[in-house]
């Protein structure tokens, strides 16, 4: 069974920064993209970043120019260096990821479970 297990969100004061990572466990063929989704309580989830294996990135509004993401594809690990950090950035962070788990289907979404972010000002 294919799993998405997130760390490294927490609480951190206006300015600061966070390291998020996730890493995929189980079984599949190919996994891409891998990137980072945002929601804030009220909002709907929007796209921070994603990442191909091949390092093309793609990012949302959220965090531009202060948000990092990267990945080690030998760990299947995508992780989002967050810089800078201010009160609007606080929201429910979930790993997201393009995985096939099958050679002759599709590729599938499979997302983690969500780490907060709380930024204080």
């Amino acid at each position: 069974q294919v799993q998405l297990v997130e760390s490294g969100g927490g609480l951190v004061q206006a300015g600061g920064s966070l390291r998020l990572s996730c890493t995929a466990s189980g079984s599949f063929f190919t996994i891409d993209p891998m990137g980072w989704y945002c929601q804030a309580p009220g909002k709907p989830r929007e796209l921070v970043a994603t990442i191909t294996s091949t390092g093309n990135t793609n990012y949302g509004d959220t965090g531009k120019g202060r948000f990092t993401i990267s990945r080690d594809n030998a760990k299947n690990t995508v992780y989002l260096q967050m810089n800078s950090l201010k009160p609007e950035d606080a929201a429910v962070y979930y790993c997201y990821s393009g995985l096939r788990t099958d050679p002759f289907r599709a590729p599938r979404d499979y997302w983690g479970q969500g780490t907060q972010v709380t930024v204080s000002s």
